[in-house]
Parts: structure tokens; sequence; C-alpha cells
């Protein structure tokens, strides 16, 4: 058994953090495995030191960690002469994670604005919604590059 030695602070940081990242659209076992990997001590964790720990199953692992690694939360690397994965949080690089989903956005709002030009006068008041909406994020995209902008001139 490989199960790391938390304290029990640690285990409720754990818990409670898993329990913002599901309410911000991860699944439970992901939301737990990221936190896992934010709150330990030991910044590398294999896969079996993530299923002791957490007591999931290595199904749920298995899918939590494909899950946070196409979403780009976590990262693995290798040692030299072992098999084994060592997973770690991104979390270090929110500035990039940042800049590329505010790029991401530039891409929705553009066919919000498709749509908008596409659709007939007869919802007016939808259509306004569309048209805030866009208008807003325009404005959210530039404000936040300039806020990451700021920050990192600190």
């Amino acid at each position: 058994m490989e199960r790391l030695e938390l304290t029990e602070k640690q285990k409720e940081l754990v818990e409670a953090y898993g329990v913002i990242q599901e309410n911000m659209g991860l699944n439970p076992a992901s939301a737990r495995v990221n936190a896992l990997l934010t709150v330990s001590n030991k910044t590398d964790l294999s896969f079996d030191e993530i299923r002791d720990t957490l007591g999931l199953s290595k199904s749920a692992v298995s899918n939590a960690l494909n899950n946070l690694l196409s979403l780009q939360h976590i990262g693995y690397k290798t040692k030299m002469g072992e098999r084994k994965r060592y997973f770690f949080s991104k979390l270090g690089q929110w500035k990039t994670k940042f800049r590329k989903d505010i790029a991401d956005l530039v891409n929705y709002n553009n066919l919000l604005k498709e749509i908008l030009k596409e659709r007939s006068d007869e919802n007016p008041d939808f259509n306004k919604n569309i048209e805030e909406l866009a208008a807003f994020m325009d404005y959210f995209m530039e404000e936040s590059i300039k806020i990451i902008d700021n920050w990192e001139k600190k």
C-alpha cells in the first residue's frame, strides 16, 4: 500500500477543495484527485499513491487522471528506470491557463455574433440578450488580459 500520510487538516482541505471543484464542473473523483495533487506536500504522486490515499477504485482514478490530463489541469512525468507515471498539478501555470481560457472565449463570442446576424427580428428581446452578452464578453476579455498583464508587472 502506498497511502500518503495526510494531516487531518490536509484531509479536510482535500474534501473542501474537491467540493468547490465539483461545483465548478469536475466529477467527484477528478475533483478529489486534483485536490490531493494540490494539497499534498509531495508534488509528484504515482497512480497507486493517489488510489490508496483517496480510497478510490482503479477505474475511478484512471478516468479521473485521464479527465484531468485532457483538461490540462495536471501533467505527468516518468523517472529513469521506472514504468510508473508521476502526476502533478499544473496550478503553477495558472497565468498561461487563464490566457488560453480567455483566447478560447474569442471563438465562442465570434460564433454568438454570427448567430445574431442570422437571426430574424421576430424576437428582439432575445436578440438583445445575445448582443449584450457578446458586448460583455468583448469587454471581459479585454479587461481580463489587462488584469493579467498588470499582475505580471507587480
